[in-house]
């Protein structure tokens, strides 16, 4: 009779634990072996060598010079617009030293003939040639236009008269107020009297 202990399909409990856990080890699957996301995108290839730094290169330089070109005309702009604002600056000074020549020529023109020998008249004429002269040393000349046609740059027509003989029409017949420019800008227009074509003639 043998014995049941010697029986090797029988396992012990003490050493079941000892040993591999019947259906329960056998069910275990190792996960499966993750794929890195360069191998599953694009098949695991890499750029070619040297593309990427050239590119990279490439687009710095394009932005450099974009930001060079933006920074000179930026000085250029900035340039202009100082200068710009130099010269309305020098421009409105003189126009006040304009003004004050007018009421000082005004006052000799309304000057007693009888005292054009006193003092205060010779000080007031000494005055006025002080600041023509400043006008003249800054480019400001006086815009004469008297018999010359109008010029809209330069010239304000008040009013149009008929053409009287010997004047051409468009030119200008009288200077009402005296106009100056400094170099190729009128710094005040003269304001005239411009001639016209009489009634029924071609102009």
């Amino acid at each position: 009779m043998s014995d049941p202990m010697d029986d090797p399909k029988r396992t012990p409990a003490g050493q079941a634990g000892r040993g591999a856990r019947p259906g329960v080890d056998e069910d275990i699957e190792e996960p499966p072996a993750v794929q890195p996301p360069g191998d599953a995108v694009g098949g695991g290839e890499e750029p070619p060598a040297g593309a990427a730094p050239a590119e990279a290169g490439t687009d710095y330089k394009e932005r450099w010079l974009r930001a060079e070109a933006e920074l000179q005309n930026f000085r250029r702009r900035a340039s202009r617009e100082w200068e710009e604002g130099r010269r309305m600056a020098e421009e409105g000074v003189l126009l006040e030293m304009v003004g004050v020549l007018d009421d000082l020529e005004r006052a000799l023109t309304a000057a007693d003939p009888a005292a054009a020998g006193a003092s205060w008249t010779q000080g007031v004429a000494l005055v006025a040639q002080r600041i023509r002269d400043v006008l003249a040393r800054q480019g400001v000349t006086v815009e004469d236009p008297l018999g010359r046609p109008f010029d809209p740059v330069f010239h304000e027509a008040l009013l149009e008269l008929d053409a009287p003989d010997g004047a051409a029409p468009g030119s200008v017949l009288q200077v009402v107020h005296k106009g100056y420019r400094r170099g190729a800008r009128a710094l005040r227009a003269a304001r005239v009297v411009v001639a016209r074509a009489a009634t029924g003639e071609a102009p």
